[in-house]
């Protein structure tokens, strides 16, 4: 089957409604992140994140976790989260898959960031 594809207007979207969707306790959390829309990982990135193929990662997290930020923590370049279009696409065969996809993808990431455990993340039903 076709991989279902949006362009990256409609794709950022949906991961602008992942976040939105978040928990309230969660979404009130965030502080000094950006979440950008890549097409790939770059290579840096996937060594980086140990993985060989740019079809394998989803998403990435680049930064600090809230957990991590003592009283030091000041004038940093803000968190980044890179989500990844392409290969997001590729194991996406419709709408429905893909908003679901990149849900899960944004909040595992985004968790991240917050310093969450994985206990709590299958609480979200990001697993």
């Amino acid at each position: 089957a076709m991989p279902y594809t949006v362009d990256r207007l409609e794709f950022e979207a949906l991961v602008n409604e992942a976040i939105a969707a978040l928990p309230e306790d969660l979404r009130g959390r965030l502080n000094n992140v950006v979440v950008v829309v890549e097409d790939w990982a770059d290579p840096h990135t996937l060594r980086e994140a140990r993985i060989g193929s740019p079809y394998e990662l989803l998403g990435f997290y680049h930064g600090i976790p809230l957990s991590r930020r003592g009283s030091g923590y000041g004038q940093v370049t803000p968190d980044r989260i890179s989500i990844y279009r392409m290969p997001i696409l590729a194991r996406s065969g419709s709408a429905g898959a893909l908003r679901e996809t990149v849900r899960r993808v944004v909040w595992h990431e985004l968790a991240h960031h917050f310093g969450i455990d994985d206990d709590r993340l299958r609480d979200l039903g990001v697993y």
